[in-house]
Parts: C-alpha cells; structure tokens; sequence
C-alpha cells in the first residue's frame, strides 16, 4: 500500500490559492486538483466524518460541530470519542485490505479512542483552582509525552481564542513529522486550522490575510518537502470555504420573544434551559438545528422563522431527507442562512444578565458555536493590561476568570455552514499523485474513495 499523507489545510479554497500563497500555487499547478461540493452543514465534524466514512450525516450521525442530547437534555459541543461516529472508517477498510497497514491521526476531531494506530488531540487539563493547563492527549500514551519534550508544551492558547495564531498549526505539523519519524506511519491525517481564524475575524479581505496565507504556505512547504523526500503521495485538502458575513441573527432571541425559550436564572444570571424549552436553536455557524419538545408548535415555529429576514431555508421531514440530514440528532427544523448572515447562540435580552461564560473562551458550556471568542472588544483600551492582570493573579494561585470576550457579535466577517454560491469558495483537493482526477467536482462522500485510490493505487 502506498504511503500517504492528507493535509487538512482548513479554509483552502481556490479563491485564497494565489500570490500570498506561492508554494501552494505551485503544488497545485504541478498536481491534479478538483473541488469538493460542502457537505450540509459544512463545518469542521460533519465534513470531516463524511470524509472518513464515505457515508452522509443521515448515515454517520454526525450532524454538526455539536448537537442536542436529547437523552440528557443538554447541548453539546466539540466532543472527542470516536464512538460517536456510525459505522466503519477509512482506516478500518485499508487495515482489512493490508494487515501491515497503519494510520496516524494529527488533531483530525472525533480523535479519542478510534482504531487508529497513532493518534494526537487536545486534551487541556482543568484543575481544581480553575486554572485550565495546555495538554494533549495521545494514543499511545507516551507519544504525548515524546511529542511535548521534543516540541514544548501544545499551545493550546494559539489553538483557539484571541490569541490564535500560526503557532498551533506550526506545533501540529512538526508533531506529524516527529511521529512519522518514530512510526512511519502508511497514512497521516494533518490538521492546520491557521486560516480558520482571521478569516472568520475579517472575512475575504486580502489586506488582511495575506500574512495568514504567507504563514499556512510556508507551514504547508515544510510538510511537503519532507514527504516528497519518502516518495509520499500527499494531499491537500479543505473541509469548506468561509465567505464574508454582516448579519448575525440571534435566532434564540427570536423564539425567546415568542414565549417558548424556558429560561432559568441563578446568582442574577439567565442560563438556556433547553430541557424545558418548547423550542429551542442550537447554532452552529451559518446552520442552526431548532429542537421541539413541543411537537404542536411546529407549523407556528416554521412559519415564524420563514419570516425572519437573512434566513434562506427551513427544512423539515422530506427536506431533510433530501439535505441528506434526517438522523435522530438533527433538529426538527433546520435553519440555513443567506449567504450575509449567520446564528449566534445568544438567548438573553440584557447584556447584565448574560451567563458567565459568554464573556469567557468556554466552549463546551456555549450551547452553540461562538467565533466572537476570537475578539477581545476593540473599544477597551485597557484590554491587555487586564489580561495581564489575570494571568498574574492565576500565577500567585488566585481564583479569576479571564472574562475578556465582547458580546458584540457584529465584530464577525466571516462564516461557513451552507453551499456557497461560487465554487471558487468550495474546499479543494490537491494531490500530487499523477493517478488522473477524472472530475472537476466531487461530492463530500467521493473524497473516501479518492483517499483510498491514493492509498491503494
């Protein structure tokens, strides 16, 4: 079986592929290159399972960045087991095929207990004083350790939050490096979430990014040149494109005001009491899953959130089965914006009696996706001192929370989630290997068997 690598360069379009991205523009000239039709919703874990599956939401489960647990009652976000995923993985099949076959996963989601050989994902310890420590986990166990004393401490807090930044995807990739060196593995996924960030910050704006692709450009030569060396068949590859955006809509905002948010408040702050909601949206960029405990509100629901200006589509029963969607994790309705907005998650009314955590970086408690944790406010000139404030009280071992985050959802330009208009902002796939890509365009679904014609000839 012949050894490959895929690199995951998050947000790569052929709209972005161009002067600040010479290296890249080059690999694409010399290879074989088509774009990839977004799976809906198309956001990191949908994409990213329809990819190593071959199968659809309705089939995988996987519906979006984070979902409803309907047996518990809660939203979820960004959970790490394996387990959640339906049915056989890309590796599983190549494994059946070559006994000697392995794989390695670098920081690809849904990384925890898989039957992956090799796998690395951030895993930040919580400690009791409510200090949050940067650290990964990894399978084996002493990868973690190999990894972090040869390339320092994972820096989680370039990962995400407003201090993201090229040096997370630098650490990555010299992580996969590092792994092949010791493993050799036959198949590595590689995740770079550099351009994730300032393009979801300042949308297409080149005077913007292009140090942002400069950066992803010279992080993506160092990964190729290295393979190419092995004579590695490597592919480049994005999960979606991010568009500009100026309208956010506070979709639970909307039901709220309908009576059928269920809203409780504790110390003079109001929490989304999902459990007890008649209806209820978990956003999830420019995708929002609206779940009904009350199934008598659904016609009220659907024709008040077909007259919301910059929602596109609601889709529910046959829609969804056509979207490819129908899975019992899906909402009963699913909102699609236009391609000017996007769904916060915000559900109060009153700044003061926001939750806790809305001003924080906290994304397993946000019972939605919310980029506005990239931001400090702009307006604060003192922002940084009071960062510096707070780390130095963590420092002396005193309890503080680093409540920095603007709710100012207007700072957002960019956004992802739907089928854009152009298939300039589509993802792309990008390979070396002269085995002929007989299409310009292929569905989410195909790029499992394009993996596996790299993998297998």
């Amino acid at each position: 079986m012949d050894k490959t690598v895929v690199i995951n360069v998050v947000g790569l379009t052929k709209r972005l592929i161009g002067e600040h991205t010479p290296f890249i523009k080059s690999f694409l000239e010399k290879g074989e290159s088509a774009s990839i039709i977004p799976v809906l919703p198309a956001v990191t874990c949908t994409s990213q399972t329809t990819y190593l599956t071959g199968k659809w939401p309705t089939e995988h489960g996987i519906v979006g960045n984070g979902w409803y647990f309907k047996d518990e009652c809660e939203v979820k976000f960004w959970r790490q087991s394996n387990k959640l995923i339906k049915g056989d993985k890309l590796w599983d099949e190549m494994k059946q095929l070559d006994s000697n076959f392995t794989c390695a996963n670098l920081f690809w989601w849904y990384n925890m207990y898989s039957t992956v050989d090799f796998s690395v994902t951030p895993r930040p310890n919580y400690l009791a004083d409510g200090r949050k420590i940067p650290d990964i986990y990894s399978h084996p166990p002493e990868l973690r350790d190999q990894l972090q004393n040869k390339l320092g401490t994972f820096p989680l807090f370039n990962f995400w939050g407003p201090k993201t930044s090229v040096k997370s995807s630098q650490w990555i990739a010299d992580a996969a490096l590092n792994t092949d060196k010791l493993h050799d593995p036959t198949l590595t996924l590689i995740y770079l979430p550099h351009l994730d960030y300032n393009l979801q910050r300042h949308g297409i704006d080149f005077s913007k990014i292009s140090k942002d692709l400069k950066e992803i450009d010279d992080v993506v030569k160092k990964l190729v040149s290295y393979y190419d060396n092995g004579n590695t068949n490597i592919v480049l590859l994005s999960e979606y494109g991010i568009t500009n955006v100026n309208n956010p809509i506070h979709i639970n905002r909307i039901l709220r005001s309908e009576g059928l948010i269920s809203i409780r408040e504790e110390r003079g702050l109001e929490l989304l009491d999902a459990g007890r909601s008649k209806a209820f949206a978990v956003a999830d960029h420019q995708i929002a899953h609206v779940y009904l405990n009350d199934p008598a509100t659904k016609k009220r629901v659907k024709k008040l959130l077909e007259g919301i200006e910059g929602i596109e589509k609601v889709l529910s029963g046959s829609e969804l089965e056509e979207a490819n969607l129908n899975h019992n994790r899906c909402g009963d309705l699913v909102l699609i914006a236009d391609k000017n907005s996007w769904f916060t998650y915000y559900f109060w009314t009153d700044d003061a009696k926001a939750p806790d955590y809305a001003r924080m970086v906290d994304i397993h408690k946000k019972p939605g996706y919310d980029p506005v944790e990239m931001f400090t406010d702009p307006s604060d000139k003192l922002v940084m001192l009071k960062v510096i404030f707070k780390l130095l009280q963590k420092k002396l071992g005193f309890r503080t929370v680093m409540n920095i985050i603007p709710l100012k959802a207007n700072l957002v330009k960019g956004s992802h989630g739907r089928i854009p208009e152009d298939t300039s902002d589509y993802p792309v796939f990008i390979t070396n290997n002269r085995h002929p890509l007989n299409q310009e365009l292929y569905k989410s679904t195909e790029v499992y068997k394009l993996i596996a014609k790299q993998l297998t000839g």
